[in-house]
């Protein structure tokens, strides 16, 4: 062998022994690289997923989802709305009848003098028996005012509750 060859033979491992180490550095690059790959690919999925849907499909999909809940949002809504309109009836109703408890009370409450019971029409002393039989009238008056007043009430929720029931 001529050293000639020799020469080029050494240039040729010389440079062989380069590109092996660059070799080696790009594969510990791409091994750096690589190394969290399994991380990398969780998070690309995810991110994939919700950049990846068309944007007609997704207003499909939000139109069909209206749809369907819809009805069961109006029920729902038709439902507050009657249950409110009853809570208001009945505190309506709540209201008369104590209207009409209170003035039933602030008629008993009158001295008897105030009342004219102690005495008749006429100017005259009423004795106890007339006094006891002009209360018990007055009583059994006012048992009849209330019961007509009670039964003007439940007519007028009656009619209230035909009206509803009209509408709708």
């Amino acid at each position: 062998m001529t050293s000639q060859n020799i020469s080029t033979y050494n240039d040729c491992v010389t440079s062989l022994r380069t590109s092996l180490n660059f070799l080696e550095s790009s594969v510990e690059t791409l091994g750096n690289g690589v190394s969290d790959f399994p991380r990398l690919i969780t998070i690309l999925k995810s991110v994939r997923h919700y950049e990846l849907i068309p944007q007609p499909t997704l207003a499909a999909a939000e139109t069909s989802l209206r749809t369907e809940i819809a009805p069961h949002i109006s029920l729902l809504l038709d439902r507050a709305d009657a249950h409110l309109e009853r809570q208001e009836r009945r505190i309506e109703t709540l209201r008369a009848r104590a209207e009409l408890q209170q003035g039933r009370l602030g008629g008993d409450h009158l001295p008897a003098s105030s009342r004219g019971a102690a005495a008749a029409p006429g100017g005259r002393r009423l004795n106890a028996e007339e006094r006891l039989r002009a209360r018990m009238v007055r009583q059994r008056r006012e048992a009849l005012k209330y019961g007509v007043e009670r039964l003007e009430l439940e007519v007028l929720q009656k009619e209230r509750e035909l009206r509803k029931t009209l509408d709708t």
